[in-house]
């Protein structure tokens, strides 16, 4: 498979995993890298991720936070060697919810940085604080964003 659509399907594995509310499997896939996130200059690395998302995240009774991630426009730039990727792309965040109609809740954009070791592309750092559009996320969050 060439390397330019494992690096997009690990962008889609990660809203899979999200929108599937394994925040588990969505967090390993972060297990290499670091992460910067909104409102810190600090990064963090894949377990204080998965803790954020813990405290923040609401699990409807489903198992899921009833959301559907959308990844768009993914530019990848592959370094010299084919082994390290610069990797933007967009985000749509849509949810409905019981009392919650269907709606777009949110919209932004991942800078990612990725790196191929023994043959499999991973995250080795995210940029998680560019989001740029904030709508109702009442419904999706238990403490909502800063700013």
């Amino acid at each position: 498979m060439p390397d330019t659509m494992c690096i997009t399907n690990l962008l889609y594995r990660y809203a899979e995993l999200m929108d599937g509310g394994d925040l588990d499997g969505a967090a390993a896939l972060f297990h290499h890298a670091r992460i910067r996130t909104r409102g810190s200059e600090a990064l963090i690395d894949w377990q204080q991720l998965r803790a954020i998302w813990a405290s923040h995240v609401i699990i409807y009774p489903c198992g899921t936070p009833r959301t559907r991630h959308v990844v768009s426009n993914p530019i990848i730039e592959l370094d010299d060697s084919g082994a390290r990727a610069s990797v933007r792309s967009c985000y749509t965040v849509y949810q409905a919810a019981p009392d919650f109609p269907l709606q777009i809740i949110a919209g932004g954009r991942y800078h990612d940085e990725m790196e191929r070791v023994e043959g499999v592309w991973r995250f080795c750092f995210r940029d998680y604080s560019l989001l740029d559009l904030i709508g109702d996320l009442s419904a999706h969050l238990k403490m909502l964003p800063a700013g």
